[in-house]
């Protein structure tokens, strides 16, 4: 029925999701080698969780009020009428783990790390899918301004090891419960007299959200909450003891930053220190690492009082960054192997096979087609140098190695090439 084409209706992607294609996908490759790396040295663990949770969680966890409760999640019954959601951020699935695994009864401080895709369902753009990924990191266990400080700075270390230096990290206090009620008092007094100039979802959020309304982008809004109070004005002594203790850390270490009152993350989780990680090549969606701490979210979901500190790096914008800065990481061939005849394709397929056991990246030329068009292949592949097999040399047990920048040719015995492996491995490296 080959010969027979049926003319369909093609099915297309989903409107907010992407392939990632061959081409992009070593940028991903590269920063899930460098972040594993990088946190591999400050002893953080890996996590896995599910990508779809009861639907009470985030409820719980993010905040009845927020956007992402309330207009983004990707919500639906099952077949055994219980309401799932998909999991629109990373953290509330890792601290009902925490808890329904009993992580806090481990001693010390708990390192999590987690990387995945996310579902939101929200207005498509640039660097901003409906499915997208983070990676993120979770230190659970430790009140200590150090914690909120070590986890920018292992958010600094993996971007620039990534080759990213134009940086900047925004920094703010959103206090603890009471100063968040106090501010969130004299900001609605502040804000109400104004009403009827605001943008429609800030008016929504006066009495569900406030402080979201800091983060609006109507022009008439951000005039008018220019003069807000400051939520730094209303921090309690711990707060402010807190915050200054982080702000001073971050100085010896060397990190610059900036205090941007008007941070407030967009979530309900988030006490004491907030922050962002921003670039000046992304133009308008400039953060690409947002976080903060966390101290009432393992209690809020039924867990112990266990404070908490974290951020998630948004990969889709971090890997349009990098292909602005770096030209794709590519991984070719090695050796290139093309063959032709019936002996000879079998033979090939199994020296190919051999010496990609033996360490070596190896492509099989399948097509069955002339040499010529093979060794032009060859050419375009990649490869170092070629191996060349026909008839004649599989029953010899024989294969003629050529190498593509010189033309240089030479004839083995295919037990030495593959005894040989490191030797191989050095002359590619002096060939190249």
């Amino acid at each position: 029925m080959h010969g027979l084409y049926i003319e369909m209706e093609s099915i297309q992607s989903l409107r907010g999701t992407r392939d990632i294609l061959p081409e992009e996908v070593g940028y991903w490759q590269w920063v899930a080698s460098v972040a594993e790396e990088t946190l591999a040295r400050g002893n953080y663990q890996e996590i896995r969780t599910p990508i779809f949770e009861p639907t009470a969680l985030f409820e719980r966890g993010i905040g009845e009020a927020t956007d992402v409760v309330g207009k983004e999640m990707y919500t639906f019954c099952d077949r055994g009428d219980r309401s799932i959601t998909l999991r629109p951020e990373g953290t509330a699935g890792v601290v009902r783990a925490y808890i329904e695994r009993k992580l806090h009864a481990n001693p010390g401080v708990q390192r999590l790390w987690y990387m995945g895709p996310m579902f939101r369902y929200e207005r498509p753009q640039a660097g901003r899918q409906r499915q997208f990924h983070q990676l993120g990191v979770e230190v659970l266990g430790s009140d200590d301004p150090r914690a909120d400080v070590e986890v920018i700075a292992v958010a600094v270390d993996i971007l620039k090891s990534l080759g990213i230096t134009n940086l900047h990290l925004n920094l703010n206090s959103v206090g603890d419960r009471t100063d968040r009620q106090n501010y969130r008092q004299a900001l609605v007094d502040y804000l109400t007299p104004f009403s009827g100039e605001l943008d429609q979802d800030s008016r929504d959020r006066l009495t569900r959200n406030p402080m979201r309304i800091l983060d609006s982008k109507d022009e008439r809004t951000q005039e008018i909450t220019r003069n807000a109070p400051s939520i730094l004005d209303y921090l309690g002594e711990r707060s402010q003891s807190h915050f200054e203790r982080v702000q001073y850390l971050i100085k010896e270490l060397g990190i610059s930053y900036t205090l941007n009152p008007r941070l407030v993350r967009g979530l309900d989780y988030y006490t004491h220190t907030a922050f962002e990680i921003i670039s000046d090549d992304l133009g308008a969606q400039a953060t690409v690492c947002g976080g903060g701490r966390y101290d009432g979210l393992v209690q809020e979901l039924g867990g112990p009082s266990v404070p908490a500190v974290g951020w998630a790096i948004g990969l889709e914008r971090l890997i349009i960054l990098l292909q602005q800065l770096h030209q794709p990481p590519q991984v070719t061939p090695q050796l290139y192997l093309v063959s032709r005849g019936e002996k000879a394709e079998a033979n090939g397929l199994i020296l190919a096979q051999k010496l990609r056991q033996a360490g070596l990246r190896v492509e099989l030329d399948l097509s069955g087609s002339a040499f010529s068009k093979q060794f032009k292949r060859a050419d375009r592949s990649g490869a170092g140098a070629c191996l060349v097999l026909g008839d004649a040399e599989a029953i010899a047990g024989t294969v003629n190695l050529k190498w593509l920048k010189s033309g240089e040719q030479t004839v083995l015995n295919q037990v030495d090439l593959i005894g040989n492996v490191e030797d191989i491995k050095q002359q590619l490296i002096t060939n190249s």
